[in-house]
């Protein structure tokens, strides 16, 4: 068997026949392949290298999604198993390049269809396990996060696929899953959390955190009813971040958006009056909090800017503690907010 990185050199040697066939709803613009997404819609944000040293790698400017061929494979077809990826690959790499569309429903008749990344994403979420007691949940206790098993957006799952994206090479860790969902509960992706099989925090790897399926307006919720609205929420970047704050106010609806951007372009529930936005201490994380401010303000809802005393608001739960975090945040929070979801003090 061809290893992942032999296979991913073999299809971008076919770079434009690859696109051709597994993004058919593109067209080629001078040297890049331009289409919506891997899911094969229509649009422009995705675009593949079809010539020069980075032939064969692809970028979605909408999602952060990159990687090489075998990974526009294995997200095109909904695949999560790295055998029927390479399988896939190397059925592929048989078929005439003139057969076209045409093989490509043949291979579809297999099984092996066009799955949107929600589909994929709501796939792997399930295969997870509730967290109390497992490896995630010792994960989060390391962090001084007690309640992470209580929020049913939190998953284990005990082997997930991971392949490194400049080797090619495929290993399984355990892994924590978090639902990504949309604003009437459905979810829409899943971010992951790699994690060190021995217990040692998050797995060696380069990128122990990724994003599948659509994050865009969507987030991880923690305490958002799916059926009542809410007047007050916050709002953060970071999954542990936005935990911690939980941790000590576990009464109030939040949500993590998981990057700087993707908070930039989080809108909240209409019925919000007072929307608190976690701030972390880097200039992207800042930039997203101005860009959602002046959003909240657009639509009458006053933001609330909350700041840690360390450098974010799990450092401040894990170094300073829990007492001390609560106080901080009383003293930033709206009067009636701090008596409604702080412990009295």
């Amino acid at each position: 068997m061809a290893s992942a990185s032999e296979l991913a050199a073999r299809l971008a040697r076919d770079a434009e026949a690859v696109c051709r066939h597994y993004l058919s709803a593109g067209r080629r613009y001078g040297n890049y392949w331009i289409v919506g997404d891997t899911c094969n819609n229509k649009g422009r944000s995705l675009y593949v290298h079809l010539a020069g040293p980075r032939v064969g790698r692809w970028t979605d400017a909408a999602t952060g999604q990159y990687g090489d061929l075998l990974d526009l494979v294995r997200e095109s077809c909904g695949l999560i198993d790295f055998r029927d990826v390479a399988s896939e690959a190397r059925q592929f790499l048989r078929l005439p390049k003139t057969e076209g569309a045409s093989a490509y429903q043949a291979t579809s008749a297999t099984g092996r269809t066009n799955r949107p990344a929600s589909a994929r994403a709501r796939r792997l979420f399930a295969m997870g396990q509730p967290l109390s007691g497992t490896l995630a949940d010792s994960y989060l206790r390391q962090r001084a996060i007690l309640r992470g098993s209580e929020h049913a957006s939190l998953r284990f799952h005990p082997s997930c696929y991971y392949r490194d994206l400049l080797t090619g090479d495929i290993a399984r860790y355990p892994a924590l899953i978090a639902a990504v969902t949309s604003p009437s509960g459905a979810i829409t992706g899943v971010h992951r959390t790699w994690l060190d099989p021995n217990g040692d925090g998050k797995a060696k790897v380069e990128d122990p955190r990724r994003a599948l399926g659509s994050l865009l307006g969507n987030a991880v919720r923690f305490n958002v009813p799916a059926d009542a609205p809410v007047s007050v929420m916050a709002a953060g970047e970071g999954l542990e971040t936005m935990l911690s704050l939980s941790h000590v106010m576990p009464g109030m609806p939040m949500v993590a958006a998981l990057t700087a951007n993707h908070l930039a372009a989080f809108r909240a529930p209409t019925s919000v009056l007072r929307f608190y936005i976690a701030a972390d201490a880097d200039a992207a994380g800042r930039h997203g909090i101005e860009r959602l401010s002046q959003a909240a303000r657009s639509i009458g809802i006053l933001p609330l800017v909350l700041a840690p005393e360390l450098g974010d608001f799990n450092e401040d739960l894990r170094r300073l503690g829990p007492d001390r975090l609560t106080a901080n945040l009383r003293r930033q929070l709206i009067p009636e907010d701090a008596a409604a979801f702080l412990p009295a003090a």
